[in-house]
């Protein structure tokens, strides 16, 4: 799929819609461009990490966050 933008004269492009659409990003979405030597790619940035679907998965009744495992470790240790 090959479409075309106009840059404005403040360097904005409007991302034609079936490309908005193949990507899945919205108005408000952040895209990241990567250049290499000869091309340049869009993709959409992430919205959330990719382990964040993992969290907790090894670890069954510890809390998320930084306090929750600080305060299971503390138990585990007796203090």
């Amino acid at each position: 799929m090959t479409r075309q933008a106009k840059v404005t004269s403040k360097g904005q492009i409007t991302i034609p819609l079936d490309i908005r659409r193949k990507l899945g990003v919205r108005a408000g979405d952040q895209v990241i461009f990567e250049a290499t030597d000869d091309q340049v790619t869009v993709r959409p940035a992430s919205k959330e990490s990719v382990f964040e679907k993992w969290r907790g998965i090894g670890t069954p009744g510890i809390g998320k966050g930084r306090a929750a495992v600080l305060r299971w470790t503390r138990e585990m240790r007796g203090r």
